[in-house]
C-alpha cells in the first residue's frame, strides 16, 4: 500500500512484506513444489538450443557435444528428440543441425502473448480507476502455482503495491477458491492440499469449502484477510478456449473499506472484466 502521506510508509512496507512472506512461506509446502533441482537432460537441451541460436550456422552433433562438453551419445539423442519436436532442423546430406522453424514459432507465440497482456492493461486500468482498487492478473503456472504477470493501480492516493513475478500456491487466496471449484479434487485431496497452506489468519477447511461453493455459484471469489493481513481480494476466472482456467483477474483493497453491497458490485464487475479479458487473451 502506498500513499502520499508519510505516515503510511511503514504500513506500505508492512503490507508488501506480509504479502511477500506469504508467497515465500508457501514455496516448500506445495504438493508439486520443487527445490533447486536441475534435470540434466533438460538443461543440456536448453544449452544446445542456445548454442545453435548463437552460432547461427549448422553444426555436426560431434562438434556440438565437444563445445558443450556433453557426452556424444547423450547429445545425439537430445538432438534427435529436438528434431522430432520440430525445434531443431537436421540436414541429412551434411549431417548437421540448426535451429528450426518450430523454435521461431515458440518465440513468436511468446511475443504474441506479451502483446495480448498489453491489450489487457486498459480494461484493468478502467476498473482500478472506477472502484479505487489495485487490479492484478495471475497466470496459471503448471499444476500447483500461479504467477502475477500484470498489476494496475488506482490513480487515487491509496493503492496496494504488488510486484510482478510473485508466485502463490494454486489454492491460495481468492484465486485459489476458483481453482478449488474446478480442479476436481476429492475431499481427501483437498484436505491434504489445504493443510499445507499457511494463512495470515486462521480459516477452517469447512469455511474454505463453503467459500469455494459460493464462488462456484456466483462466478467470483473473495478472500477477506486470510491470505494477507488487512487485505481483501476479489477474483474471477479467465478461461481459455477449452474452458480451463488459464488466468485469474483479481482486485485487492484494504479490508473493511467497503460495505457488503459495494463488495457485491465489485465482484460482479470483476467477473465481467474476466469475460472481457477472455476475448483479449485468447
Amino acid at each position: 500500500m502506498t500513499t502520499k502521506k508519510n505516515t503510511a510508509v511503514s504500513e506500505s512496507a508492512g503490507t508488501r512484506a506480509s504479502v511477500a512472506r506469504r508467497s515465500a512461506d508457501q514455496a516448500p509446502k506445495s504438493r508439486a513444489a520443487t527445490s533447486a533441482v536441475t534435470v540434466k537432460p533438460v538443461a543440456n537441451a536448453i544449452r544446445i538450443l542456445r548454442y545453435l541460436t548463437q552460432t547461427g550456422a549448422p553444426e555436426r552433433a560431434a562438434d556440438i557435444a565437444r563445445h558443450l562438453s556433453i557426452n556424444p551419445s547423450t547429445c545425439f539423442n537430445i538432438l534427435r528428440t529436438l528434431v522430432a519436436e520440430d525445434v531443431v532442423d537436421f540436414n541429412a546430406l551434411s549431417k548437421t543441425y540448426s535451429a528450426g522453424l518450430g523454435l521461431a514459432r515458440l518465440v513468436e507465440q511468446l511475443v504474441t502473448q506479451g502483446q495480448r497482456l498489453q491489450l489487457a492493461a486498459p480494461p484493468m486500468q478502467d476498473l482500478a480507476a472506477e472502484f479505487g482498487v489495485t487490479v492484478t492478473l495471475w497466470r496459471r503456472l503448471g499444476a500447483d502455482r500461479i504467477v502475477l504477470v500484470s498489476s494496475e493501480s488506482s490513480p487515487t492516493d491509496l493503492h496496494i503495491d504488488m510486484p510482478a513475478g510473485q508466485r502463490l500456491p494454486i489454492l491460495m487466496g481468492a484465486s485459489g477458491r476458483l481453482f478449488a471449484a474446478r480442479l476436481g479434487l476429492t475431499d481427501e485431496q483437498l484436505r491434504e492440499e489445504f493443510e499445507q497452506l499457511r494463512w495470515a489468519r486462521p480459516i477452517s477447511l469447512e469455511t474454505y469449502v463453503r467459500e469455494v461453493n459460493r464462488a462456484r455459484r456466483r462466478g467470483w471469489a473473495s478472500d477477506d484477510g486470510y491470505f494477507a493481513t488487512g487485505v481483501m481480494a476479489i477474483a474471477a476466472a479467465v478461461c481459455d478456449k477449452s474452458d480451463n482456467i488459464a488466468f485469474t483477474v483479481s482486485t485487492v483493497m484494504i479490508r473493511g473499506d467497503r460495505g457488503e453491497a459495494q463488495v457485491e458490485a465489485l465482484g460482479e464487475a470483476v467477473r465481467d472484466l474476466a469475460h472481457r479479458l477472455e476475448s483479449v487473451l485468447f
